[in-house]
């Protein structure tokens, strides 16, 4: 959401919103463990991203 302004956090749903939160709680996790590589946290990243693009291909129509 960061780097896509054309869309915002109240063009998700509610599950959308729900989900981006638990992921970015599920990033924060991780971050804490990482080692400084910043991969570890790369395919939550990618699930989001994924998420975005679904309510930005919606919010289109």
């Amino acid at each position: 959401m960061a780097d896509n302004p054309d869309i915002a956090f109240s063009d998700f749903t509610t599950a959308e919103k729900l989900r981006v939160i638990a992921l970015t709680a599920r990033m924060a996790k991780r971050g804490l463990a990482d080692d400084g590589s910043g991969r570890i946290i790369r395919d939550l990243q990618q699930r989001v991203e994924a998420i975005e693009s679904q309510a930005l291909k919606r919010k289109k129509k």
